[in-house]
């Protein structure tokens, strides 16, 4: 087993004892605060929206070993064709969670991340420098409306 393991499981210790001087009381309480800021900062957020990007909690280190940002926003659909996203590619690094679902008002599906090509059958959706693009192939089933969530890596 390698002993260069990169991560740290957040952890925070469920009992504590503090001092009874106050001097020594407040030292013992800015750890606390710093020791829970840390550990809950250090989780995944579960924020969706759709107005501006959210931080998702995701730290990434990928260039040079330094920290990177993860985002998420999510983009509400009805039917096939472009979705403006509002990104600039200068500050995306790299998307690493694309996703979507939909409904026909009857069943719901799953939307596929893939290529700039129709898959028989399904619903799937690429993005350009401007727009997410929804395709529906041959045999797919009629989108009444969706939802896609995109993750990335900010460059800033």
């Amino acid at each position: 087993m390698s002993t260069n393991i990169q991560n740290n499981t957040p952890y925070l210790r469920t009992s504590r004892s503090f001092p009874e001087g106050s001097k020594q009381l407040v030292l013992e309480l800015t750890k606390a605060y710093i020791d829970i800021a840390n550990v809950v900062n250090a989780r995944t957020i579960g924020l969706f929206t759709t107005s501006k990007p959210v931080v998702n909690g995701e730290a990434w280190y990928i260039v040079k070993n330094q920290k990177q940002q993860g985002l998420r926003q999510i983009y509400p659909f009805t039917g096939t064709g472009n979705i403006p996203h509002g990104l600039s590619f200068d500050n995306v690094s790299q998307f690493t969670k694309c996703s979507g679902s939909f409904t026909d008002g009857t069943n719901y599906y799953g939307a596929i991340y893939s290529s700039n090509v129709a898959i028989a059958g399904q619903v799937s959706f690429y993005i350009t420098p401007t727009n997410i693009v929804v395709l529906a192939g041959a045999g797919a089933p009629t989108i009444q409306s969706g939802t896609i969530v995109l993750e990335w890596i900010s460059e800033s």
